[in-house]
């Protein structure tokens, strides 16, 4: 009986050694797992922060040129009504603006 006895303490002892490798095998890909994601959201991070910076930088540029297109356009609307104020002045009739030019100068939009 002691061989039996050897024997199922020999089999048990060999599939503790499995379970405890396949245990340590999980374990060890778990915490690779967990050493990984804090890489992967600092790089997700980085690429959302150059795509905000980004982003800002052509928003900026995006304002410029949208006041200079205003000043643009204020400059030639004054310009055009100096030039329908001389052609009256000189007893002629100036041609009418079209609506949507009508429209900026009542409003101003």
């Amino acid at each position: 009986m002691s061989t039996l006895a050897s024997i199922i303490g020999a089999v048990a002892a060999v599939l503790s050694a499995v379970a405890a490798g396949w245990f340590a095998l999980r374990g060890s890909r778990t915490a690779a797992r967990i050493s990984t994601a804090p890489n992967a959201k600092q790089v997700d991070f980085a690429v959302l922060q150059a795509s905000i910076e980004r982003l800002e930088k052509e928003c900026g540029e995006l304002r410029q040129e949208h006041t200079r297109t205003r000043s643009v356009l204020w400059s030639i609307s004054r310009w055009a009504l100096l030039l329908r104020d001389q052609v009256t002045g000189l007893g002629g009739t100036p041609v009418e603006p079209p609506e949507d030019v009508e429209n900026y100068y009542r409003t101003g939009v």
